[in-house]
């Protein structure tokens, strides 16, 4: 035993710690036992017991051969031991955690149990020595050297401790220790594990170093050069990360791993949207590899291509739910609520008859890594929605599709199902929006505004959710009052100036529109809605229209690939009396979203170029999907088109 342990069994225990002592006992007869259970040789007593074994002929129960057949290991706790135990975790109670983290160190390397070895760890980290955590991780490994958990604790604390030059070794070390078929994860997740290390350049060449080895192996080429390829796209270097996907795609073209990189770097690179199509277009492509290429098209608000690709997922495996609640909630976006209703019916059909499984028929998780990286969850999202959750979106959607279709009692029937206290406000709200477009505005509002709050948000939440039914009912003035109010509390809430613009606009305020769109820019850079909107309204009056292309430019930066920005871009151009280059944005953002404003300006396009009956044919789609739109009927009113 190490001096320090004798000078803490030496010291009396005070009256003051009695009442502490008698509270320890338990918590250390616990780590006791586990660590008699978890010990070398030591077996743990199943929950059942086992079935008894036919004694032997001549065989006594408990003699001679009963003892052969269940052999007994000693528990390597000791009276001695479980002392340094007690007090060790006495001293940590007593503000001693010096002393504690020595005294549990001393018995983790004398039993060698990992248990022990990460409660040392833990006393170091609550105290705020890296450096003592980082010993204790070190010992850990060098008595337990086949010990992933020893080398993932090492490298998680260099990492928190920015001690990139150490990472090196323990890295490819755990690699190496990793079972073969688990070896690429491990690699892949490399960047994002290292993320907080460092400068990302530096992280790069830190990744470089530690794949070499493992750049020409069979089973670790592709992940090592996906691995190294993020950690170049996160430095900045998107031409060095692209030669890596495509050095990647080349040596195995059906691995998933370098085609969910290139889907990240497809708003800036053709190269990549290629190598993404080309895998899509092969007849063995996964239902989750498909679902992870809608969420880039939907990111990129390309509905219409992810509409398709959720189309062939479908087809390709009929029963795979999570496709049909993101169909049916991009169909709702679309403004095609029967489209929509008949994909989140099938999704609710799926679920409830799955009730009783483990989860939703083909969402499964992803398979653990030696370095997991929970922090990238995107759970919030329909494709991931949980059984449970994902049935509630799915009514909540309903809903809203039955009351785009004007069917206010099926809307109603949907939201009844919903019995969650925490989605209260936005049943609340669907009601509310269905109250108001039955001209019931002001018994909507109070409605939202009986609407509990559960948090702090929610307060928020019901104020732009207000605000969100009285633009549905195109009541301007009493929408932007209620958020004078509101940023009279909070003057630089960016969210709410910009909506409180966009009132001002309808209200015809031009002045005071682009006074507040400047201050949402002032306050927030990289808002690309605040520069498109204040954009988009100068080429649409004909005003400042270079000024309008430069601020709708600076849009596309902030946001690449948005339909959106897109449609102004091409407004502005065909504003400036260049249609071609107008047409092909227009185009291309027709293509993405074929929303019926963006419909409207091709049309307008297509019309003014002598290609009247294309001109026709957009106009009469996009009046389909919003047969009430202004900027459509104003267009076709203008031109003195009859459809």
């Amino acid at each position: 035993m190490s001096a320090t342990c004798r000078r803490a069994f030496a010291r009396p225990l005070t009256p003051t710690r009695r009442p502490q002592a008698a509270a320890l006992v338990a918590g250390t007869l616990a780590v006791a036992a586990a660590l008699a259970l978890t010990a070398p040789g030591v077996r743990a007593q199943p929950e059942q017991p086992p079935p008894v074994a036919p004694v032997a002929p001549g065989a006594a129960a408990g003699g001679p051969a009963a003892e052969a057949a269940a052999p007994v290991s000693n528990s390597p706790l000791d009276a001695p031991l479980f002392y340094q135990l007690l007090i060790g975790e006495l001293e940590l109670r007593g503000g001693e955690n010096g002393t504690a983290y020595a005294v549990i160190l001393d018995a983790a390397r004398r039993t060698r149990d990992e248990a022990l070895f990460r409660r040392a760890v833990n006393i170091a980290l609550s105290s705020r020595s890296g450096d003592q955590a980082l010993a204790a991780a070190r010992a850990w490994r060098a008595t337990r050297p086949e010990s992933t958990d020893a080398l993932r604790t090492q490298l998680q604390i260099l990492v928190a401790l920015g001690r990139l030059q150490d990472l090196t070794e323990p890295a490819r070390a755990l690699i190496n220790a990793t079972p073969a078929p688990e070896r690429g994860g491990t690699i892949v997740a490399l960047p994002r594990f290292f993320a907080r290390a460092g400068e990302p350049k530096v992280v790069a060449a830190l990744v470089e170093e530690i794949v070499r080895p493992h750049m020409q192996a069979e089973g670790t080429r592709v992940p090592a050069r996906v691995a190294l390829g993020r950690a170049w796209l996160a430095a900045g270097d998107a031409e060095r990360a692209l030669a890596l996907v495509r050095e990647a795609n080349g040596l195995e073209p059906a691995a998933p791993a370098p085609v969910l990189l290139a889907m990240e770097m497809m708003r800036g690179q053709p190269e990549a949207a290629r190598i993404v199509a080309a895998h899509m277009a092969r007849p063995d492509v996964e239902p989750q590899m498909r679902l992870a290429y809608v969420r880039s098209l939907t990111d990129s608000q390309r509905y219409a291509e992810a509409v398709a690709q959720l189309q062939q997922a479908v087809k390709q495996q009929p029963e795979f739910a999570p496709a049909y609640i993101t169909l049916g909630a991009l169909h709702l976006e679309l403004r095609s609520p029967r489209e929509a209703e008949a994909a989140l019916t099938r999704y609710v059909e799926l679920v409830q008859g799955a009730r009783g499984a483990q989860g939703v028929p083909g969402a499964g998780n992803a398979p653990a890594t030696a370095l997991d990286d929970s922090d990238s969850d995107r759970d919030d999202e329909p494709m991931q929605a949980s059984p449970e959750r994902g049935l509630i979106q799915a009514w909540l959607m309903l809903a809203q599709a039955a009351e785009q279709r004007g069917d206010y009692a099926a809307a109603e029937g949907w939201l009844k199902r919903i019995d969650d206290p925490r989605r209260a406000l936005e049943v609340q709200t669907r009601r509310a929006s269905m109250l108001a477009r039955q001209g019931k505005v002001g018994e909507a509002r109070e409605m939202i505004r009986q609407a509990p709050e559960r948090t702090t948000e929610d307060g928020r939440a019901k104020l732009v959710a207000e605000v969100g039914v009285l633009r549905e009912v195109k009541r301007w003035r009493e929408a932007y009052d209620v958020l004078a109010g509101a940023l009279r509390r909070q003057p630089d809430d960016s969210d709410l100036l910009y909506e409180q613009a966009m009132m001002a606009e309808k209200l015809e305020r031009l002045d005071e529109m682009e006074r507040l769109l400047r201050r949402v820019i002032e306050l927030k850079p990289t808002n690309a809605h605040a520069h498109n909107a204040l954009g988009y309204s100068l080429a649409d009056r004909r005003q400042r229209l270079p000024e309008a292309r430069k601020l709708i430019q600076r849009a596309l930066e902030l946001a690449p690939g948005d339909p959106f920005i897109t449609d102004s871009l091409g407004w502005v151009e065909f504003r400036m009396g260049n249609r071609e280059e107008a047409l092909r944005h227009l185009e291309s953002a027709w293509r993405a979203r074929p929303d019926t404003e963006i419909g409207a300006h091709l049309g307008e396009v297509l019309w003014a170029m002598g290609r009247k009956e294309d001109a026709r044919r957009i106009w009469r789609e996009s009046r389909g999907k919003d047969v009430a739109n202004e900027v459509l009927r104003e267009t076709l009113t203008r031109l003195r088109v009859d459809l």
